[in-house]
């Protein structure tokens, strides 16, 4: 509370002395309102972790939204589909395995052997697990991804990006041959 006190007091006298921030190599900022927006990572992640897609929707990424909707609907299909199939061959699984002889409507119980409705029942079973960590992980990665363009979402690439490939030789001590080689120049 009191930083932010600090930080209000700070800006209201920058905004009403009309003078910039100078930085190291003398380029002057000003700051005209206290409505400055700085893009916030904190707050992509927040959102994205709140309600996924909302970080990205924050970082103006629009296009990305739909890609994990699709994600979470393809992995709640598998969990679903996962989860009734295994449902399945668990009833039809201690139907056979208590001798019951009660009528029941499930088709596994006629169609299977004891030993195959075990393995479908692990198959199933290890496919909903794995659905749901899938689902955890692919939620993460949607913070993450938030995280990541927000930190990146002012990033200045500067048209001075350049590579300059020259000869080069290498200027060896006495009594040994130069060296030809190459130099590579990077410029950002």
């Amino acid at each position: 509370m009191l930083k932010r006190f600090f930080l209000i007091i700070l800006l209201s006298f920058l905004c009403f002395s009309n003078k910039g921030i100078s930085q190291n190599n003398n380029k002057e900022i000003r700051l005209d309102t206290l409505s400055t927006k700085i893009h916030s990572p904190k707050k992509a992640t927040i959102y994205s972790a709140i309600l996924p897609g909302l970080g990205q929707a924050y970082n103006k990424k629009y296009w990305k939204i739909p890609i994990i909707y699709a994600g979470f609907g393809t992995l709640i299909y598998f969990i679903n589909t996962n989860s009734k199939e295994y449902h399945k061959f668990l009833d039809a699984y201690v139907y056979k395995l208590n001798k019951d002889t009660f009528p029941t409507n499930n088709e596994y119980v006629t169609r299977y052997e004891l030993a195959d409705l075990k393995t479908g029942k692990d198959y199933y079973r290890r496919n909903m697990e794995l659905s749901y960590l899938l689902t955890g992980f692919w939620y993460v990665i949607n913070i993450i991804d938030a995280n990541v363009d927000a930190n990146l979402f002012d990033y200045d690439i500067s048209d001075d990006l350049s590579l300059k490939i020259e000869p080069w030789f290498n200027k060896p001590k006495r009594f040994v041959k130069s060296v030809p080689g190459v130099k590579l120049t990077f410029n950002f």
